[in-house]
Protein backbone atom coordinates (compact mmCIF):
# COMPACT_ATOMS: atom_id res chain seq x y z
CA UNK A 1 0.00 0.00 0.00
CA UNK A 2 2.31 2.49 0.72
CA UNK A 3 4.66 1.74 -2.31
CA UNK A 4 1.50 2.66 -4.44
CA UNK A 5 1.07 6.09 -2.13
CA UNK A 6 4.23 6.98 -2.68
CA UNK A 7 4.07 6.64 -6.57
CA UNK A 8 0.66 8.59 -6.45
CA UNK A 9 2.54 10.84 -4.23
CA UNK A 10 4.55 12.57 -7.17
CA UNK A 11 2.13 13.75 -8.97
CA UNK A 12 0.86 15.98 -6.25
CA UNK A 13 0.39 19.56 -5.46
CA UNK A 14 3.92 20.38 -3.42
CA UNK A 15 1.31 21.49 -0.07
CA UNK A 16 -0.05 17.89 -0.33
CA UNK A 17 2.94 15.97 -1.04
CA UNK A 18 5.20 17.77 1.78
CA UNK A 19 2.59 16.80 4.19
CA UNK A 20 2.41 13.36 3.28
CA UNK A 21 5.97 12.87 3.63
CA UNK A 22 5.97 14.28 6.79
CA UNK A 23 2.97 12.23 8.28
CA UNK A 24 3.79 9.29 6.54
CA UNK A 25 7.33 8.69 5.88
CA UNK A 26 8.17 11.09 8.66
CA UNK A 27 10.38 13.49 6.87
CA UNK A 28 12.08 16.46 7.72
CA UNK A 29 11.23 19.03 5.59
CA UNK A 30 11.33 22.38 5.82
CA UNK A 31 8.73 24.96 5.06
CA UNK A 32 10.70 26.95 2.14
CA UNK A 33 12.31 23.05 0.64
CA UNK A 34 10.39 21.54 -2.01
CA UNK A 35 10.67 18.66 -4.27
CA UNK A 36 9.23 19.03 -7.77
CA UNK A 37 8.10 16.28 -9.89
CA UNK A 38 10.48 13.31 -8.78
CA UNK A 39 10.37 10.13 -6.87
CA UNK A 40 12.59 10.71 -3.72
CA UNK A 41 12.09 7.94 -1.21
CA UNK A 42 14.83 7.12 1.13
CA UNK A 43 14.55 5.83 4.12
CA UNK A 44 15.45 8.79 6.02
CA UNK A 45 14.91 12.69 4.63
CA UNK A 46 16.24 16.34 6.14
CA UNK A 47 15.76 19.17 3.90
CA UNK A 48 16.89 22.52 5.59
CA UNK A 49 15.67 26.37 4.71
CA UNK A 50 15.47 26.83 0.88
CA UNK A 51 16.83 23.54 -0.52
CA UNK A 52 15.30 21.94 -3.47
CA UNK A 53 14.57 18.96 -5.69
CA UNK A 54 13.89 19.64 -9.43
CA UNK A 55 12.14 17.44 -11.52
CA UNK A 56 12.49 14.21 -13.12
CA UNK A 57 15.12 12.94 -10.34
CA UNK A 58 14.88 9.41 -8.66
CA UNK A 59 16.57 8.52 -5.30
CA UNK A 60 15.67 4.89 -3.78
CA UNK A 61 16.90 2.25 -1.61
CA UNK A 62 19.18 4.94 0.68
CA UNK A 63 19.43 5.51 4.30
CA UNK A 64 19.52 9.00 4.57
CA UNK A 65 19.87 11.86 2.56
CA UNK A 66 20.08 15.32 4.01
CA UNK A 67 20.17 19.23 1.78
CA UNK A 68 21.69 21.76 3.86
CA UNK A 69 20.30 25.61 3.82
CA UNK A 70 19.83 26.30 -0.28
CA UNK A 71 21.49 23.19 -1.62
CA UNK A 72 19.97 22.01 -4.99
CA UNK A 73 19.76 18.85 -6.96
CA UNK A 74 18.43 19.70 -10.66
CA UNK A 75 16.91 17.43 -13.15
CA UNK A 76 17.04 14.20 -13.79
CA UNK A 77 19.19 12.50 -11.51
CA UNK A 78 19.66 8.72 -11.10
CA UNK A 79 20.48 8.29 -7.08
CA UNK A 80 20.68 4.88 -5.39
CA UNK A 81 22.07 2.89 -2.80
CA UNK A 82 21.97 -0.15 -0.90
CA UNK A 83 19.67 -0.17 2.38
CA UNK A 84 21.83 -0.74 6.11
CA UNK A 85 20.97 -3.97 8.29
CA UNK A 86 19.53 -5.94 5.92
CA UNK A 87 19.70 -9.65 5.46
CA UNK A 88 21.90 -9.69 2.42
CA UNK A 89 25.28 -11.36 2.15
CA UNK A 90 26.51 -8.23 -0.11
CA UNK A 91 28.32 -5.33 1.98
CA UNK A 92 28.15 -7.79 5.56
CA UNK A 93 31.58 -7.59 6.03
CA UNK A 94 31.16 -3.69 6.04
CA UNK A 95 29.59 -3.39 9.67
CA UNK A 96 30.28 0.85 9.62
CA UNK A 97 28.76 1.54 6.12
CA UNK A 98 26.59 4.19 5.80
CA UNK A 99 24.36 4.95 2.38
CA UNK A 100 23.43 8.09 2.25
CA UNK A 101 24.15 11.06 0.51
CA UNK A 102 24.70 14.63 2.25
CA UNK A 103 25.05 17.99 0.49
CA UNK A 104 26.12 21.12 2.52
CA UNK A 105 24.80 24.40 2.52
CA UNK A 106 24.92 25.97 -1.04
CA UNK A 107 26.06 22.91 -2.71
CA UNK A 108 24.31 21.51 -5.62
CA UNK A 109 24.08 18.97 -8.35
CA UNK A 110 23.10 19.75 -11.65
CA UNK A 111 21.68 17.12 -14.26
CA UNK A 112 22.00 13.82 -15.48
CA UNK A 113 24.25 12.14 -12.79
CA UNK A 114 24.60 8.78 -11.75
CA UNK A 115 25.16 9.26 -7.52
CA UNK A 116 25.62 5.55 -6.25
CA UNK A 117 25.33 5.97 -2.17
CA UNK A 118 26.29 2.18 -1.54
CA UNK A 119 28.45 4.24 0.85
CA UNK A 120 28.32 7.81 1.67
CA UNK A 121 28.66 10.65 -0.75
CA UNK A 122 29.24 13.78 1.05
CA UNK A 123 29.32 17.10 -1.11
CA UNK A 124 30.69 20.47 1.09
CA UNK A 125 29.83 23.97 1.09
CA UNK A 126 29.26 25.84 -2.54
CA UNK A 127 30.74 23.03 -4.30
CA UNK A 128 28.87 21.81 -7.80
CA UNK A 129 28.47 18.77 -9.73
CA UNK A 130 28.77 20.47 -13.06
CA UNK A 131 27.61 19.39 -16.32
CA UNK A 132 26.28 16.28 -17.32
CA UNK A 133 26.91 12.62 -16.91
CA UNK A 134 28.97 11.72 -14.06
CA UNK A 135 28.90 8.83 -12.33
CA UNK A 136 29.62 8.53 -8.81
CA UNK A 137 30.18 5.01 -7.92
CA UNK A 138 30.91 4.06 -4.60
CA UNK A 139 30.83 0.02 -4.84
CA UNK A 140 32.37 -2.27 -6.92
CA UNK A 141 33.87 -5.96 -7.22
CA UNK A 142 36.83 -6.44 -4.87
CA UNK A 143 38.31 -8.98 -7.09
CA UNK A 144 40.97 -9.98 -5.06
CA UNK A 145 38.43 -11.17 -1.99
CA UNK A 146 35.58 -11.78 -4.55
CA UNK A 147 33.01 -10.02 -3.20
CA UNK A 148 31.11 -6.75 -3.63
CA UNK A 149 32.80 -3.85 -1.82
CA UNK A 150 32.18 0.21 -1.16
CA UNK A 151 33.93 2.98 -0.01
CA UNK A 152 32.69 6.82 0.88
CA UNK A 153 33.72 9.74 -1.34
CA UNK A 154 34.13 13.59 -0.18
CA UNK A 155 34.05 16.30 -2.11
CA UNK A 156 35.06 19.54 -0.49
CA UNK A 157 33.97 23.10 0.00
CA UNK A 158 33.96 25.34 -3.17
CA UNK A 159 34.96 22.78 -5.37
CA UNK A 160 33.84 22.37 -9.38
CA UNK A 161 33.53 18.91 -11.01
CA UNK A 162 33.33 19.63 -14.11
CA UNK A 163 31.05 17.57 -16.95
CA UNK A 164 31.20 13.51 -17.39
CA UNK A 165 33.69 12.91 -14.40
CA UNK A 166 33.99 9.35 -12.68
CA UNK A 167 34.50 9.12 -9.22
CA UNK A 168 35.50 6.68 -7.56
CA UNK A 169 34.73 4.97 -3.77
CA UNK A 170 37.43 6.31 -1.57
CA UNK A 171 38.48 9.46 -3.58
CA UNK A 172 38.84 12.72 -1.70
CA UNK A 173 38.70 16.13 -3.71
CA UNK A 174 40.28 18.57 -1.56
CA UNK A 175 38.36 21.96 -0.96
CA UNK A 176 38.75 24.83 -3.48
CA UNK A 177 39.34 22.54 -5.97
CA UNK A 178 38.62 21.76 -9.72
CA UNK A 179 37.83 18.42 -11.07
CA UNK A 180 38.71 18.72 -15.44
CA UNK A 181 36.22 17.64 -17.58
CA UNK A 182 35.85 13.65 -18.40
CA UNK A 183 38.49 12.98 -15.19
CA UNK A 184 39.05 10.11 -13.39
CA UNK A 185 39.04 10.73 -9.78
CA UNK A 186 40.17 7.23 -8.11
CA UNK A 187 42.45 8.60 -4.84
CA UNK A 188 42.46 10.89 -2.29
CA UNK A 189 44.09 14.41 -2.78
CA UNK A 190 44.96 16.52 0.10
CA UNK A 191 46.04 19.99 -1.57
CA UNK A 192 43.79 22.69 -1.94
CA UNK A 193 43.57 25.39 -4.68
CA UNK A 194 44.49 22.88 -7.39
CA UNK A 195 43.11 21.74 -10.40
CA UNK A 196 43.25 18.05 -10.72
CA UNK A 197 42.51 16.15 -13.97
CA UNK A 198 43.46 13.37 -16.26
CA UNK A 199 42.72 9.89 -16.17
CA UNK A 200 44.22 8.81 -14.01
CA UNK A 201 43.48 12.22 -12.45
CA UNK A 202 46.49 14.08 -11.20
CA UNK A 203 47.50 17.42 -9.72
CA UNK A 204 47.50 19.75 -12.94
CA UNK A 205 48.67 23.24 -11.31
CA UNK A 206 48.15 25.86 -8.43
CA UNK A 207 45.09 27.98 -8.54
CA UNK A 208 44.91 31.49 -7.11
CA UNK A 209 43.40 31.85 -3.82
CA UNK A 210 41.97 34.95 -4.95
CA UNK A 211 39.79 33.13 -7.59
CA UNK A 212 36.35 34.47 -7.75
CA UNK A 213 34.34 30.94 -7.56
CA UNK A 214 36.06 30.08 -4.31
CA UNK A 215 34.77 33.14 -2.98
CA UNK A 216 31.24 32.66 -3.87
CA UNK A 217 28.18 33.81 -1.15
CA UNK A 218 25.79 31.56 -3.20
CA UNK A 219 25.33 28.55 -4.97
CA UNK A 220 24.33 30.38 -8.12
CA UNK A 221 27.09 31.63 -10.75
CA UNK A 222 25.29 34.21 -12.92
Amino acid sequence: MKKILSILIVFLPWTIKRFLLIKIWKYEIHPTAKIGLAYIFPKNLIMKEGSKIEHFNVAVNLHLIILNKNSSINRSNWITGFPINTKSEHFKHQKDRESKLILDDEASITKKHHIDCTNSIIIGKYSVVAGYSSQFLTHSINIIENRQDSLPIVIGDYCFVGTSCVILGGAKLPSFSVLGAKSLLNKQFTEEYHLYGGNPAKKIKLLPEETKFFKRKSRYTI
